[in-house]
């Protein structure tokens, strides 16, 4: 099938205001519409988000059509009610958004150069420590975020501060040191397990998956995206354990791992994957 003919910006901008007037007509005629707040809204967002991140990962585009669109609704939502309290407008928000690409663009705008992805990096780093008048390369980083997905956001800020290993090699030795280090807490079997042991352990395996999400940076992988592939591998296959052990009987409180195995190989056949 052939790919549908791109809309004009005409049309594009005429979508745009049809979701607006929709928009304004639900806010003031829809109940559940017009009882939402930021706050309300908040938690909601998030899910479209990630439902969102799922459409990408699975490269559903007609499902990453909807889920854009859920997305954006959200957007245009808050900025309503901005608009309602008199904070600000769409107007203001796209118009700032601009304004923002223009100045952390200077190389296209102005006279910088910047010839590589790299710098175009490092000057969007230097940028917005100017721009926010934040003290430290690491300030913008949001505290909520994910523990994964914040030591990617670290490592990316502190390379564009010029802070990095220079050599994917050096990047895996530094994992097989931290492996090394993680593994000397557990070398003594017979050492007891207690509280200040534990938190030795925790953090040298802290130090083991900030290293390694160091180095997919440095391989070009990225760790979250990997992972989520990763567990739906898992769950692909021990569904189909599940199943088929079901299928024939069998309860699955009742096979030994031996025998969860052979099912397990079984999946890894079928999906042609043997990894894992």
């Amino acid at each position: 099938m052939e790919n549908p003919a791109p809309t004009s910006r005409t049309e594009q901008l005429a979508a745009f205001g049809r979701l607006l007037d929709v928009l304004e007509r639900l806010r003031a005629e829809c109940p559940w519409d017009r009882k939402q707040t930021l706050e309300s809204l908040r938690h909601l967002t998030i899910e479209e988000t990630y439902e969102l991140s799922d459409a990408i990962i699975r490269h559903d585009l007609p499902d990453l059509k909807k889920e854009l669109g859920d997305v954006m609704l959200h957007l245009v939502f808050y900025a309503k009610i901005a608009s309602e309290q008199g904070a600000f407008d769409i107007a203001d928000v796209l118009n700032a958004q601009c304004e923002k690409l223009i100045f952390r663009h200077p190389h296209i705008y102005g006279d910088v150069q910047a010839e590589t992805e790299e710098q175009v990096k490092r000057n969007w780093e230097q940028l917005k420590l100017r721009e926010k008048g934040n003290t430290s390369v690491l300030g913008g980083v949001p505290a909520s975020l994910p523990a994964l997905i914040k030591a990617m956001r670290i490592q990316e800020k502190a390379r564009g501060a010029g802070f990095d290993w220079e050599q994917p090699e050096q990047v895996w030795q530094k994992v097989q040191e931290e492996l090394a280090e993680f593994g000397d807490e557990f070398a003594d079997a017979a050492a007891p397990a207690d509280a200040a042991r534990s938190e030795r352990a925790a953090a040298e395996f802290g130090d083991l998956l900030f290293s390694l999400i160091n180095f997919a940076r440095h391989a070009g992988i990225n760790p979250e995206e990997a992972l989520e592939r990763t567990n739906r591998k898992f769950i692909q296959r021990f569904q189909y354990l599940e199943t088929q052990s079901a299928r024939e009987g069998h309860q699955l409180a009742d096979l030994s791992l031996a025998q969860m195995d052979v099912y397990w190989e079984e999946a890894k056949r079928l999906t042609g994957q043997q990894s894992a």
